[in-house]
C-alpha cells in the first residue's frame, strides 16, 4: 500500500456467505474507515447463511443485508491482504499482495453454538489483523 494510504482487505472463501462475510463485518465495524473492506467467494452461495447473520446480530453487527459475490481478479489486484478461508487454490495470486489463509471450521450447515465459536474466532483474528494493518499507517 502507498504511503499515507489506507489498506485494504479481501476476505475470500468458497461460497461468501458465513466466513468471509463475518470477518467482513468485524472489519468494517471495528476498524471503521481506517481500513477497506472487500469480502468475495469463489462459488458464491444464493444469500448469507442465516446462523452467520443471527451470530453477527447477537454482538451488534448486522451482516443481513450483504450479498455473496463472487471473486474477481480486480478485487484481488485492489487489495493489500487477501485473506483466504478454505478456498484452496482458486483464489488469483498476484505479487506485492500478503496472502494469509485462516484455517476455520465452515459454518454452513452448523447449528447457532458451533456458528458462535466460529464467529469467536474470527473477531479475535480480525482484532489482531486491525492492531497490525494500523501500526503501519501513519497517523492522518
Amino acid at each position: 500500500m502507498p504511503d499515507g494510504s489506507v489498506p485494504s482487505v479481501l476476505f475470500v472463501c468458497v461460497h461468501n456467505a458465513g466466513r468471509s462475510q463475518m470477518a467482513a463485518g468485524f472489519l468494517t465495524h471495528l476498524a471503521g474507515d481506517r481500513i477497506e473492506v472487500r469480502s468475495a467467494g469463489s462459488a458464491p452461495a444464493e444469500g448469507i447463511n442465516s446462523a452467520a447473520v443471527v451470530a453477527m446480530a447477537e454482538v451488534g453487527i448486522d451482516i443481513s443485508t450483504e450479498n455473496p459475490k463472487v471473486l474477481t481478479t480486480e478485487a484481488v489486484q485492489a487489495s493489500d491482504v487477501v485473506i483466504t478461508m478454505g478456498c484452496g487454490d482458486s483464489c488469483p495470486v498476484f505479487p506485492g499482495k500478503s496472502y494469509r489463509d485462516w484455517e476455520l471450521k465452515d459454518p454452513a450447515g452448523q447449528g447457532l453454538e458451533t456458528v458462535r465459536i466460529i464467529r469467536d474466532e474470527i473477531r479475535v483474528r480480525v482484532e489482531a489483523l486491525i492492531a497490525e494493518l494500523t501500526s503501519r499507517t501513519p497517523p492522518r
